[in-house]
């Protein structure tokens, strides 16, 4: 049978991580966890991690593999686990990948573009320079650098701009000539099944997901990580609320509410991005039988195509 991956994605809390089991078992296979804060070592709880049992049942990868003080990115996701994924495929035919990381996942599936490695004191100049002359001034300088981008991004996302103006200072040419967005032949086939359910139903889950963590101990597991509030594997939903009562800036309460609303923010964006992409095929959580229908018979086309 020719190696293939199965790519189980969607947006948070719709309930990848107990279908993933499922998938896994009867396809006899490993997982690999497509989740950019999953891989963090030091945070279990705010990132919504398998138990201990799912976790005993089935191989996991990428869980807890790293630590936040690594300067780890998509580019690194995507070498390791396609070495990884060399390994899987010694022993089988079908790996099921889950998450719901979008830029991970395009890099795992088309590749990123080979750009330098960024020195961190520039990094941390330019959040310097952030957070003393607002978001305004890193975008002035973005226009000057490169204006073809500058025209190109979302000028409200301070991410997007820092990074293009690391590639810019760093290189000395505009990041707009170094993306060549060309998508790579991966040695292997993938499947994209994406979950999705009624809106009411999703929110309804993710706030009871944020409940949940606040009963397993998340306050107590984010006052720990509080003194490493600024290293950018804890800037995410879940951390920078509490670290933000924390600091008493809010109360606790309203940092539990923030949560589960920046929850629901980052579902809506997940789901932005992954309906742009023509190649996922659309389920609801509960439709287990009728996804195992389907892998099944993309991979007999796939063996009939001799792909």
């Amino acid at each position: 049978m020719p190696k293939s991956l199965i790519i189980l994605l969607g947006p948070t809390g719709v309930g990848k991580t107990d279908l993933s089991i499922g998938l896994a078992n009867y396809f006899h296979t490993e997982i690999i966890s497509c989740d950019s804060r999953q891989l963090f070592i030091e945070m279990v709880i705010g990132t919504a991690v398998p138990d201990q049992k799912s976790l005993e049942t089935i191989p996991h990868h990428f869980i807890g593999s790293h630590s936040i003080h690594e300067n780890y990115n998509a580019r690194k996701f995507e070498i390791e686990v396609l070495q990884k994924l060399d390994e899987l495929f010694l022993k089988h035919d079908i790996v099921l990948m889950t998450g719901g990381s979008m830029l991970y996942i395009d890099a795992l599936c088309k590749g990123l573009d080979d750009l330098p490695d960024i020195d961190p004191a520039l990094r941390l100049a330019l959040m310097d320079r952030i957070n003393s002359e607002g978001l305004e001034a890193i975008q002035r300088e973005l226009q000057r650098l490169d204006p073809e981008y500058y025209n190109q991004v979302d000028l409200q996302n301070p991410k997007r701009i820092l990074h293009a103006l690391e590639i810019c200072m760093t290189t000395g040419r505009p990041y707009s000539e170094l993306r060549t967005n060309q998508p790579r032949k991966r040695p292997f086939n993938i499947l994209k099944i994406g979950l999705n359910c009624d809106r009411a139903v999703l929110y309804n889950r993710i706030n009871r997901r944020v409940d949940s963590m606040f009963e397993a101990g998340l306050e107590k597991e984010a006052l720990g990580l509080h003194p490493f509030s600024s290293l950018n594997s804890l800037n995410t939903v879940g951390y920078r609320e509490l670290f933000e009562y924390f600091d008493g800036k809010i109360s606790l309460e309203l940092a539990r509410e923030k949560i589960k609303a920046n929850s629901r923010k980052y579902a809506r964006k997940q789901l932005t991005w992954f309906r742009r992409d023509p190649e996922i095929t659309w389920f609801t959580p509960e439709m287990k039988e009728e996804i195992i229908r389907f892998v099944n018979d993309q991979l007999l086309s796939i063996i009939d195509r001799g792909d």
